[in-house]
């Protein structure tokens, strides 16, 4: 149950919350150049084996494109697998650009996601740039794993973001596509929502 008046801080997951995400046409694109198991990796909650090492920032951008190589029956270019991994990420939604800005008004908003360089800097950057905005004009800190060395649904990164922000699990209303880190954030006391892809962020105008 949320409790409207202790909340101070929004806390949005990106993937799956902010911007679409098209798993299944990364994997098509992944298979096209020879990564042929590349779903044994991914999922729209988690990545496993090398892919998770991306996200935690365990490995750079040129090892992750050689280890895409590596279970490539193929030579992708470093081009190809960029644009292969990139297609992951779609569009943001106008509505939800819309009440972002409005709930900057009256709250935090923060993002805890777990991503890697090339989602985050091209695809994010060019998801924001077609709303005329960039994620720094919409919210006040981006937490992400690539950064800090942690992921979801470890409860390391999330304390990590209490500290950093000074704000109490109970005054954060953390939202996420993801049922593992929902129940991380609700056993540490943060007020939760598991939402879908496809819901609007309206109704947080009227929390």
């Amino acid at each position: 149950m949320t409790n409207r008046n202790t909340i101070s801080t929004l806390v949005f997951d990106f993937g799956g919350v902010v911007i679409n995400l098209d798993l299944p046409l990364c994997i098509s694109r992944l298979k096209a150049i020879g990564a042929d198991n590349a779903e044994h990796y991914l999922s729209n909650f988690g990545q496993s084996g090398f892919f998770l090492e991306w996200e935690q920032g365990s490995i750079g951008l040129q090892e992750f494109r050689n280890n895409i190589r590596a279970i490539s029956s193929k030579n992708p270019t470093d081009a190809e697998i960029d644009e292969a991994w990139m297609s992951f990420l779609q569009d943001i939604p106008a509505g939800k650009i819309a009440v972002l800005r409005q709930l900057r008004a009256n709250y935090r908003i923060l993002m805890l996601s777990n991503t890697n360089p090339l989602h985050i800097e091209q695809s994010a950057a060019k998801a924001f740039a077609k709303h005329g905005t960039t994620r720094e004009q919409l919210f006040d800190k981006c937490y992400l794993s690539y950064e800090l060395g942690m992921t979801k649904p470890n409860n390391d990164i999330f304390e990590y973001l209490l500290r950093d922000a000074g704000v109490q699990a109970g005054e954060c209303l953390f939202l996420d596509d993801g049922i593992k880190n929902i129940e991380t954030a609700d056993a540490m006391g943060f007020q939760t929502r598991l939402v879908t892809q496809d819901e609007s962020l309206e109704f947080l105008l009227s929390i």
